[in-house]
């Protein structure tokens, strides 16, 4: 297939209605073709710090890289904040702080996308809604052993736990998904202050009504109406 031109795309980010600091940080560079959504944690002393360290050194990357070499530095540059966070932690007296990741790039009529903790890429297609991504956290397991389903999850009294940040642990693990693009694919990239409060089936249905211009705006109402108890972040991303 020829490889889709055209991406449009709608982000926002939101403190919330109980938080002071937003310690989430969203990047979109579409001369790149790459989104990310990372958020903190640590407390705001930390978890800002965090989440803008992961977006700053993605930022970094040069927009000209060929397919693959612009994917090995996406996960380059993670790995250089993670190296970041771990200095800054040890300045700050060992505290643990550190930040969630999901990315997406766009290469060669395919994406391809490295996350660590539980912030979540999904796609829809065809007007059905799939998770792309697996959260690293304590409940995952649960849902993974066929417990819970990944809505009941995020309402488990651990849902918040996570096992893998950038930031936290001496060595970063990142997982990766791939696969092709198609014209007509919508894709959402978000914290978990939206996931707490929007299902598959919201997001389904939001996602898949909701012109461009309007959709990030939609789902994070959906949110704060919800209850807007964490920092909100949003990209959708539509292949042409």
């Amino acid at each position: 297939m020829t490889p889709p031109s055209r991406i449009r795309f709608s982000a926002t980010t939101h403190v919330g209605l109980k938080r002071k600091v937003n310690e989430d940080s969203i990047l979109t560079l579409p001369d790149h073709r790459i989104w990310a959504v990372a958020d903190g944690m640590g407390g705001h002393a930390g978890g800002d710090f965090a989440s803008q360290t992961v977006v700053d050194s993605i930022a970094m990357i040069q927009p000209d890289l060929p397919p693959g070499e612009m994917i090995r530095a996406l996960r380059e540059a993670i790995d250089r904040a993670h190296a970041a966070i771990l200095r800054e932690a040890e300045a700050r007296g060992g505290a643990t702080i550190g930040a969630t990741i999901v990315t997406f790039v766009i290469a060669d009529g395919h994406f391809a996308a490295f996350w660590a903790g539980d912030s979540r890429l999904y796609r829809l297609q065809s007007g059905s809604i799939e998770l792309l991504t697996t959260d690293h956290s304590v409940v995952a397991g649960l849902v993974l052993a066929g417990q819970l389903s990944w809505d009941e999850a995020e309402r488990h009294p651990q849902s918040n736990a996570v096992t893998r940040a950038v930031g936290v642990g001496e060595a970063l693990e990142l997982d990766k998904v791939r696969g092709e693009l198609f014209p007509g694919d919508r894709f959402l990239l978000c914290s978990d202050g939206l996931t707490k409060y929007a299902t598959f089936a919201t997001l389904e249905r939001v996602l898949g009504t909701e012109p461009i211009e309007t959709v990030a705006d939609a789902l994070q109402q959906i949110a704060l109406e919800g209850g807007g108890a964490d920092n909100i972040s949003i990209i959708v991303i539509d292949v042409l």
